[in-house]
């Protein structure tokens, strides 16, 4: 649910990075931190208990526009991706605008990615929301690694993308692929905040 503000004429929307353990969802988070102009972003947040932690922060994009006259600004957010964290996970999933999931390329991972693509589409329904209605971005995420120890990006796709959303292969790491799914899944959720309600 986008936060809109009269006051200060911007729309906040917020975009859950999701997926499995150390599939590199922080890393994303860290990298676009990392390379977003200090006078656009806001600080880097970690919200952290005795056994998990979420970050996020928030920021104004270079060159997405305007909706109806007002700024759009971000807030990106992770996930814990251990299963033990499931309240904390539905928790940050409430209100998304976006989800980019965020799937490990390994191969020996591909069951992890499974179950936690199914574990946010139950969060979703658990919240009454449609899966299917959510922007989502799927990103294949250590692509970098050697071709003998991860699944390709049409590999993945046989397995995960059933939706046939925008995916993209990625290095969070070194930035490869990070800032083309960022871009796509903000396009995404602009798109169905300027649409009109039906």
């Amino acid at each position: 649910m986008s936060l809109v503000n009269y006051a200060t004429r911007e729309i906040t929307c917020k975009i859950v990075y999701y997926g499995p353990g150390r599939s590199g969802k922080t890393t994303n988070l860290h990298y676009i931190y990392g390379q977003v102009p200090e006078d656009r972003k806001g600080k880097m947040v970690s919200l952290a208990t005795q056994t998990d932690r979420t970050l996020f922060f928030d920021f104004l994009p270079l060159d997405l526009g305007t909706i109806s006259g007002f700024t759009t600004k971000f807030q990106l957010y992770t996930v814990p991706g251990q299963v033990y964290y499931q309240t904390t996970r539905k928790l940050v999933l409430q209100g998304a605008d976006g989800v980019v999931f965020v799937a490990d390329s390994q191969a020996r991972q591909l069951q992890e990615n499974i179950e936690s693509f199914q574990d946010l589409h139950a969060n979703l329904a658990e919240q009454g929301i449609d899966a299917r209605a959510v922007p989502l971005v799927i990103q294949y995420n250590k692509q970098d690694l050697p071709r003998e120890l991860i699944l390709t990006p049409p590999e993945l796709n046989d397995c995960l993308n059933f939706r046939d959303v925008p995916e993209f292969g990625a290095d969070a790491l070194h930035g490869p692929g990070v800032f083309e799914t960022l871009r796509s899944i903000s396009e995404l959720v602009l798109k169905r905040l300027s649409a009109p309600a039906k």
